[in-house]
């Protein structure tokens, strides 16, 4: 017989279990099973008063901004209407059929409270979960950067002088300390509050990064002032901010992320992402791999001071034979003659040198501009109408040992992995987690949007490889297998090498 449901709502809910209607696969049950989020009570606990409202949770706020990125919820409004339609939601939550959501408030208040801090904690506390399953390697890191749209219009964007925008930052501050939860005294009737002294001429400010010039200083947004106007490739130009990420060359999990305005050159955190990834790691680097905005002089003289290998391309050769030096002899057709320190030009005149470059840490050789005005190779050497002159910087076998490295088989095997791995961390990202484009404003919130998408990302990947790994036998020292193995594999490798024709040797462990 055919049967009917009947619409009838229930007048009381008794025995009844959130979890018997959440499957046994959902990927939230093994996120709740392996992920302690309870870590942010004590480490926040200190922020908050000892009378008063009680709050919402902390562990419940660090779980509702979880779900808010890792189901991309297009807003906090959103994820609230939606959570009560959601019995998974409420079960990963703790919550019951009766119990209240709380209002989107809370998550904003507690982002001002709690920092940056509790979220950098959490996205360590991931790649920590990531190591003891063997997920991270540590030795070889690929790293890369990527814009993000600022939550601002472009029409929020005003024109003036350096100084008027630097001004108008400074105001955008103060306004907004206003707002914020008092942490000093307000001033007395009368009292004229203090002002940010303005930087001086040719003074960078403490927090910018290293190596950054900033670009179109007079272009301020009035909505979000941290933001820098920027134009990549054929776009039109747009408010951004820049994520650079170092990712582990195993499984692709996120070992270090810093937020930055949209127009700091990626090459400029590469000291910091590798000083970051071994805190996180505790492993030293290797290895750094990276296209070729990454390969500058600074970067390879680094890595040759730290003794890393560096697969970076070559910058200055990807840029030899283009613009205005296209058509002109590279700086391989002149030869440096160490005992006298002069250069020789294909011409055989004689390159001295002249001047140093603090700055850049280089000295430059030149033949002058008369012997070079009347040379008959000219057209093919220089534009300058001053003459062709050559930079020579300090650590410079430092340096060419480096760029040798970076020319090997290995390096390019490593960049061609980076196009997969590195792009395919920020595309994932992009694709599942909303990454391009900023929910909140101001730089320090953006940087806790980027720990939660790391975080979360590395999650996935442990979520995807690690129970597979750490379910089996438990990995035993090699210490341990040396003398059981040992022998076997030097019988295999020789009897490779019998088969081979090739006369054997003894093969080391």
């Amino acid at each position: 017989m055919m049967g009917k449901q009947e619409a009838q709502a229930e007048l009381f809910v008794r025995g009844f279990d959130l979890g018997s209607r959440v499957r046994a696969d959902h990927p939230l049950r093994r996120v709740k099973a392996a992920v302690d989020f309870s870590f942010v009570r004590s480490l926040v606990a200190p922020l908050y008063g000892y009378n008063g409202n009680v709050s919402v949770d902390p562990e419940v706020v660090l779980k509702l901004l979880f779900l808010l990125f890792y189901y991309n919820v297009p807003s906090e409004r959103e994820l609230m209407r939606t959570l009560p339609e959601r019995l998974d939601w409420l079960w990963f939550l703790g919550y019951g059929l009766e119990d209240v959501v709380p209002d989107h408030s809370v998550l904003s208040k507690a982002r001002c409270r709690w920092g940056q801090e509790a979220f950098r904690a959490f996205f360590v506390r991931t790649i920590k979960q990531c190591m003891s399953a063997g997920l991270v390697d540590g030795t070889k890191v690929h790293m890369d950067g990527s814009l993000v749209s600022a939550n601002a219009s472009n029409d929020s964007v005003v024109k003036g002088s350096p100084e008027q925008a630097a001004a108008l930052r400074r105001l955008f501050e103060r306004e907004a300390a206003k707002l914020a939860e008092p942490e000093e005294p307000a001033p007395s009737a009368g009292e004229k509050p203090p002002e940010d002294p303005a930087p001086a001429a040719g003074e960078k400010p403490e927090d910018e990064p290293r190596g950054y010039a900033p670009l179109n200083k007079g272009l301020v947004s009035t909505t979000d002032p941290d933001p820098r106007v920027v134009r990549k490739g054929q776009m039109a130009p747009d408010l951004c901010y820049k994520n650079h990420r170092a990712v582990d060359d195993a499984f692709g999990v996120v070992t270090a992320t810093q937020t930055t305005p949209g127009d700091v050159n990626e090459n400029a955190q590469m000291p910091s992402l590798l000083t970051e990834h071994e805190r996180n790691t505790g492993s030293r680097v290797e290895t750094a791999v990276g296209d070729s905005q990454y390969g500058t002089v600074e970067n390879y003289r680094l890595c040759g001071e730290l003794g890393i290998r560096p697969h970076m391309a070559d910058l200055s050769q990807t840029q030899q034979g283009t613009g205005r030096r296209a058509g002109i002899f590279p700086e391989g057709a002149f030869t440096y003659d160490p005992a006298t320190d002069t250069y020789r030009c294909p011409a055989g005149q004689t390159l001295r040198r002249r001047r140093h470059k603090r700055a850049r840490r280089a000295y430059e050789y030149t033949a002058g501009p008369k012997v070079c005005a009347a040379c008959a190779l000219r057209a093919q050497c220089t534009r300058s109408s001053g003459g062709r002159n050559l930079k020579r910087h300090e650590d410079h076998e430092l340096i060419e040992a480096a760029r040798a490295e970076a020319r090997t088989a290995a390096a390019r095997r490593d960049r061609r992995r980076r196009k997969h791995l590195m792009e395919g961390s920020f595309a994932d990202a992009a694709n599942h987690h909303g990454f391009k484009r900023s929910r909140w404003r101001r730089l320090w919130r953006q940087q806790i949007q980027d720990y939660l998408i790391a975080a979360i990302q590395n999650l996935r990947i442990w979520l995807r490889h690690g129970p597979q790994r750490t379910r089996g036998v438990v990995p035993q020292p090699l210490e341990q297998l040396r003398p059981v193995l040992g022998p076997f594999l030097e019988f295999v490798l020789l009897l490779r090498a019998y088969r081979a024709g090739v006369v054997p040797r003894r093969v080391a462990w």
